[in-house]
């Protein structure tokens, strides 16, 4: 197994992972429902974590509103790298001998749950696993960080019933998360609580990272339904202005009341495909607490600055969309007929 598990670390770094761990339900042990193993292979003796970096030349035009399709096209192209990798690597492995399954990096999830897919629970943590493994540490925001990358990371897993060897999680100590916070200012949802902590403990460690609120937030904003900040100051590259409720009881129902106006406005160039949202199509808006976290700082607040300095997104009748200053926004929607101006705001 020693040889076996140098040859897979060796095999996903060929296909193009930067890092890569291994986890074992020893070392996952007493951990949430999303690190059994045995959920998605019974038998299952082990876990290949690895993570996939995204491009960092587009995240700063894509912040500025200057450029949103090189970054999402990156992202959706890193996914299908991390999900091919994973496939290919369970394929190799079961032909040893080796049973396995491949995971794909987003997009799926359990069935089992009380509200099904709806709950956004995935058959195993990306995250969890990472962390475990020692490819990555988690920050404030939740999101594995990387001092190669910061948060612009694809993570990848499958799972296997070759007894690979485990490694060891990172040290503390070597986390760049100095608490900044930046990543919860660049949240138009209030997704983290800004003063609450979830712990997880995983085998005989403990993890924390900010306090997650109902995911809704999170499905409301970074799906595109709204974007515009409570600052009414800079948006998400999301056209639409409706307003993100305070309680998180109150977002079903925002969501739900979006959904149609999402429906119809004009489609921008691009997206990728989303079996849950409206139409099955979504365009990549958001994102931002993971494209603000650089490892240094200085770079961390420059990112934080172009985002709240980039203006307000308006759609134009072809589907593209343009990011204005706040007042020239709202004057551009007060000019639209009554009808079309319902699909980016209440009237």
């Amino acid at each position: 197994m020693q040889k076996m598990t140098g040859r897979i670390k060796e095999l996903a770094k060929c296909l193009g992972a930067t890092a890569v761990g291994i986890s074992s339900p020893e070392t996952l042990s007493g951990g949430p429902p999303s690190v059994d193993l045995s959920y998605v292979l019974q038998g299952a003796k082990s876990a290949v974590s690895f993570l996939v970096p995204l491009n960092q030349s587009y995240i700063e035009p894509y912040l500025q509103k200057k450029d949103r399709r090189s970054h999402e096209l990156d992202n959706v192209r890193t996914n299908t790298l991390a999900s091919g990798i994973s496939f290919e690597i369970a394929a190799y492995l079961t032909q040893k001998g080796f049973p396995s399954a491949g995971q794909t990096a987003n997009l799926t999830y359990r069935t089992d749950t009380p509200n099904g897919p709806f709950d956004e629970k995935p058959p195993v943590s990306h995250r969890y696993l990472a962390v475990r493994s020692g490819i990555g540490h988690f920050g404030l925001s939740g999101n594995v960080i990387t001092r190669e990358n910061g948060a612009a990371v694809i993570l990848g897993s499958l799972i296997t019933t070759a007894a690979l060897i485990p490694t060891e999680p990172l040290p503390p100590a070597e986390n760049y998360c100095d608490q900044c916070r930046l990543c919860i200012a660049s949240c138009a949802s209030e997704y983290m609580d800004p003063d609450k902590k979830t712990v997880i403990r995983i085998g005989d460690l403990d993890f924390s990272y900010s306090l997650h609120r109902n995911h809704s937030r999170c499905d409301y904003v970074c799906g595109g339904f709204t974007g515009l900040h409570k600052s009414g100051k800079w948006s998400t590259w999301s056209p639409a202005r409706f307003p993100v409720p305070e309680k998180d009881e109150e977002f079903l129902p925002a969501l739900a009341g979006a959904a149609d106006a999402y429906r119809k406005r004009p489609r921008e160039e691009g997206g990728f495909f989303h079996f849950l949202m409206p139409g099955n199509r979504i365009s990549f808006t958001c994102g931002n607490c993971t494209l603000i976290c650089h490892p240094d700082k200085e770079i961390r607040k420059q990112r934080h600055k172009m985002l709240i300095q980039s203006g307000v997104v308006v759609q134009n009748h072809d589907g593209s969309c343009t990011a204005v200053s706040p007042n020239e926004a709202k004057k551009r929607l007060q000019e639209m007929p009554q009808e079309r101006r319902m699909l980016y705001e209440k009237v």
